[in-house]
Order: structure tokens, then C-alpha cells, then sequence
């Protein structure tokens, strides 16, 4: 049997730099916010055309925290509604609640898996504060129509990232294309860390120092709490060794995308509904997905 996902063998090539990458973490003995996290967070912001990347403990943290930097400039409260795709990961619908917001479920295209605009239109309402597009399997929701539907009625536009480390579209990396964006760096993901991680992306200095100080218990200064944070920070060990697997990234997701191409091109099977690609968007495919009736009996 083909295993679904072989982390081991896909974090075996970097086994001598991970174990170079320890050693230096060892004798360094800067166990929490050392260089290594500073270093990743220089890259991965570059790597997303962004000025600004903080990292967080998780991904689930990384989007709940750009909500409660947003609620400190008063640009959100508490019941202010944010508009978001049924189909998505448990995650998603946590960080709204978590930070007092109402998710407002839009149905979703069921060829591409994000938004269908014509219900988007009917669910948003006078407490709409935020869309936030989901870039799920690792394809970029329709951005021009998002940013559009963003302008029309003045909504902040904020990534769920999660799934597509590296997507791209009009040029921009899935990260820079909206207010702010919130990635996972869970090992199974196209960049996975050794163990949990996530981070925000953005261009907005303010905010960025906003939640660099509600990761870590509200304070940037020893003993000087100036917001009620929370604990959340990314593992020095962790940025460590994502530091290393960023370099390949590029390459996996193009090697993603030609198993991909092969899977659209030589799957011929009318009782299985392959995905599809937006016009504009550029694929990672974190996960390839087909649609069947039998879903049961298939995966059997």
C-alpha cells in the first residue's frame, strides 16, 4: 500500500542540516524568540513579497491574532461578522469565535471549492467587517473579485493561508494579497515544520507590531504588559529548521504540480469529478481532491 503522506521519508533529505541546525541550537542555548526565529521570519516575508512576518505557535493562532490586533485599533468588536467559505478547516471557524467575531458561511463553488460571489452578495450585511477567502488544497481564491467585493463595501480582507505556502496569483504570493494573512506550518503541509508552527504575513507596520506584542503575553519588554496577550510564539528550534525546508519549496511545489498535471491528464473516469483551476490563480496543490457519489465505496 502507497502510504497517503510519508513525512519521514519527505524530511529524510534534510536530516544532516536539520541535525547541524540542532547542534547550533544546542550550543547556543537561546531557546524562545532567538535569531533563528528572526531569520525565518526575514525569509518567509520575503519569500511572500511582504514587509512584515510574525511567527505564532500555530495557525489557528496566527489567524485569531490579526483579529485581536484589528479589535486593538478599533477597526473590529466584539459581533462584527466576517464572511467566510462553508468548506474549510475547523481552524477557520475557531479563530473568529475565539476572538468574539460571528463567522457567516458562504457556500462555495463546488468545481474550485472557494466562494460563490452571487452568495456572497445575498449573506453579507451592515455587520460584515471582513472577507476572508480561504485558499484551500492550495488554490488561490478568485482575489480580483474578492478585492472588488472588499471595496464595494469597505471590508478588511484577511488570508487564510494554511494550505498554500507559495500559490500565486496576478504576480503575488498567496501572503500579499489582502490585509493580512495567516499560514500553518503543521508537518503535513507543503512547508511543515517538525512539530507545530504558523505565522502572519503583512504590509502593515502597525499591526505587525501589534501582534508581534499579543504573541507573546502582551509585551515586547520584559515585565511591561501593554496588552493582554497571549502565549504564542514560533519554536527557535522549529524556525530553524524552516529556514531549511523553505529553500526547497519551490522546487516540491513544482514537483506538486507536475503529479498533479499527470493525475488531470490521465484520469478518464466519469464517475470522478476532478478538480479544477481558477483562471488566474497558480495551484500548490496541498491536496488533490476528486468529487464521487460513492464516496464510501471508493475510498474502499
Amino acid at each position: 500500500m502507497i502510504p497517503f503522506l510519508d513525512l519521514k521519508a519527505i524530511n529524510a533529505r534534510f536530516e544532516t542540516e536539520f541535525q547541524a541546525q540542532f547542534k547550533h541550537f544546542l550550543d547556543k542555548g537561546w531557546y524562545i524568540l532567538g535569531d533563528a526565529v528572526q531569520q525565518f521570519e526575514q525569509e518567509f516575508a520575503t519569500f511572500c513579497g511582504v514587509t512584515h512576518c510574525i511567527g505564532t505557535g500555530n495557525g489557528l493562532d496566527a489567524l485569531r491574532l490579526i483579529f485581536e490586533g484589528y479589535k486593538q485599533f478599533g477597526k473590529l468588536k466584539e459581533g462584527d461578522e466576517v464572511l467566510l467559505p462553508a468548506h474549510t478547516f475547523i481552524a477557520t471557524i475557531l479563530a473568529v469565535r475565539q476572538a468574539g467575531l460571528v463567522p457567516i458561511f458562504i457556500d462555495v463553488d463546488p468545481k474550485t471549492f472557494t466562494f460563490n460571489f452571487s452568495h456572497l452578495a445575498r449573506q453579507r450585511t451592515t455587520k460584515s467587517r471582513v472577507i476572508l477567502p480561504v485558499h484551500i488544497y492550495g488554490q488561490v481564491a478568485e482575489m480580483d473579485a474578492v478585492h472588488a467585493f472588499a471595496k464595494a463595501y469597505e471590508l478588511l480582507i484577511i488570508e487564510d493561508a494554511a494550505q498554500a505556502h507559495g500559490a500565486i496569483n496576478n504576480d503575488k504570493r498567496a501572503g500579499n494579497l489582502g490585509d493580512a494573512a495567516a499560514f500553518s506550518f503543521y508537518p503535513a503541509k507543503n512547508l511543515g515544520a517538525l512539530g507545530d508552527g504558523g505565522a502572519v504575513t503583512t504590509n502593515d507596520t502597525e499591526l505587525a507590531q501589534k501582534i508581534a506584542k499579543l504573541r507573546n503575553y502582551g509585551t515586547t519588554q520584559k515585565y511591561q504588559n501593554t496588552l493582554e496577550g497571549i502565549n504564542s510564539r514560533l519554536d527557535e528550534i522549529q524556525a530553524g529548521f524552516l529556514s531549511i525546508k523553505l529553500k526547497s519549496l519551490e522546487s516540491d511545489n513544482e514537483r506538486r504540480r507536475a503529479i498533479a498535471q499527470q493525475y488531470l491528464s490521465k484520469i478518464k473516469n466519469k464517475k470522478v469529478q476532478l478538480p479544477e483551476l481558477n483562471a488566474t490563480a497558480s495551484h500548490v496543490w496541498h491536496l488533490f481532491v476528486v468529487q464521487v457519489k460513492e464516496r464510501t465505496h471508493f475510498m474502499k
